[in-house]
């Protein structure tokens, strides 16, 4: 049936722990090693971060100062600008109106100028009227 060879055994028995310890040395070490050293890169990187994290707050609340402050300056800048446009537009209705109120007064002068010479028209043309008024009577 079954026989059990002994040196075969015993040199099968060599053979594995042989290659056990090849294995260790060649392979199980450098992996858990390398293992190792990533778990501490990882965790030296980790540190590195929380400590630019620290830092950043600082640096985000810079950032959002300098962008107030620009907000704060442009608002200003704009009013600025606003009122001036104001100031300019006001001056130029201002010289608008004082120019038609000119041609107004220049109207209404001519208008009265017209006026009278009208009325002294009529006045002089005033006896030819009575005249022409006292023929059309006398022919009705």
């Amino acid at each position: 049936m079954l026989d059990i060879h002994l040196p075969l055994m015993l040199f099968v028995l060599v053979l594995f722990l042989t290659l056990l310890v090849l294995l260790n040395n060649m392979l199980f070490q450098p992996l858990v090693k390398f293992m190792d050293d990533r778990d501490a890169s990882i965790a030296k990187d980790l540190e590195a971060a929380k400590s630019f994290g620290g830092n950043t707050d600082e640096l985000n609340a810079k950032a959002d100062e300098v962008i107030s402050h620009a907000k704060t300056e442009a608002a200003g800048i704009r009013q600025k600008a606003i009122d001036d446009e104001k100031t300019l537009a006001a001056s130029k209705v201002e010289t608008k109106q004082d120019e038609l109120e000119a041609e107004y007064n220049t109207f209404i002068t001519k208008l009265h100028a017209e006026k009278e010479q009208l009325k002294n028209a009529l006045l002089s043309q005033m006896p030819l009227f009575k005249e022409s008024l006292k023929a059309k009577f006398s022919t009705l």
